[in-house]
């Protein structure tokens, strides 16, 4: 294959209301770093990624230049861009802004700012599977069992073992998914997730097994999930 570039998306436009904190949740210390510092850290420190995309809230911009981007002194960050009403405004933002950066084939991957346990094997294997298929989606098996609700009564109980509980990135070549939006914002279509908007334009996303620490900050009870899986994977390095 030609060569190519593997680039992030790193969308933290989010205003993170269930925290109940004074500040969005992205800006929240996580052992001693804002989480989407944290996050962004594991793309700057991986080899295999060339450029960070971030999409931040429009009035928050300067603060994150200065408090995040610049703090941490982050040097592949390719701009900072606004974000749109919805997750997959913001995400079509970022796309818009690296259109004329990249090729069709480039491999983007799409992570959420507030998910920083991610770990460079499972980006490895996202650029590898993005690259062979129309679409890679890192998720995990559902552990419990998951009724199906109507009106409050339940239809149906859905066989587990068919599934998955989805995470990031999701990692797609640009074409694919720059297509994808494009045509969900055409016709007015919201989607749950990225390959969600693949799948609606025939496209086949391969499943990535992911990790169950690998969450998504989202609660106060979160953010102490969060620290104990730190600790425990930074033990874990430095075991190695």
């Amino acid at each position: 294959m030609a060569a190519f570039k593997s680039i992030a998306l790193i969308p933290a436009a989010g205003m993170g209301k269930r925290m109940g904190a004074s500040i969005n949740k992205q800006y929240l210390q996580l052992d001693g770093m804002p989480i989407v510092a944290r996050t962004i850290a594991v793309f700057e420190a991986s080899p295999l990624i060339e450029s960070i995309y971030l999409v931040i809230p429009a009035d928050e911009i300067p603060y994150c230049r200065e408090h995040v981007v610049e703090a941490c002194g982050f040097r592949k960050i390719a701009a900072i861009i606004p974000g749109g009403k919805e997750r997959q405004n913001s995400v079509m933002n970022g796309l818009n802004a690296m259109r004329e950066h990249v090729s069709d084939d480039d491999v983007i991957l799409i992570h959420d700012g507030v998910r920083p346990l991610i770990t460079e094997d499972l980006l490895r294997e996202s650029i590898r599977t993005a690259r062979l298929h129309d679409g890679a989606l890192v998720a995990v098996p559902v552990k419990d069992t998951i009724k199906t609700v109507h009106g409050g009564v339940v239809s149906g109980t859905p066989p587990r073992e068919t599934l998955w509980q989805a995470q990031t990135p999701q990692s797609f070549r640009f074409g694919k998914i720059f297509r994808a939006h494009l045509s969900a914002e055409t016709d007015g279509f919201s989607g749950t997730d990225d390959a969600s908007l693949v799948e609606r334009t025939g496209g086949a996303v391969h499943i990535i097994r992911g990790d169950y620490r690998n969450i998504k900050i989202t609660t106060p009870e979160d953010l102490i999930l969060a620290e104990a899986f730190l600790s425990i994977m930074e033990r874990e390095r430095t075991q190695c």
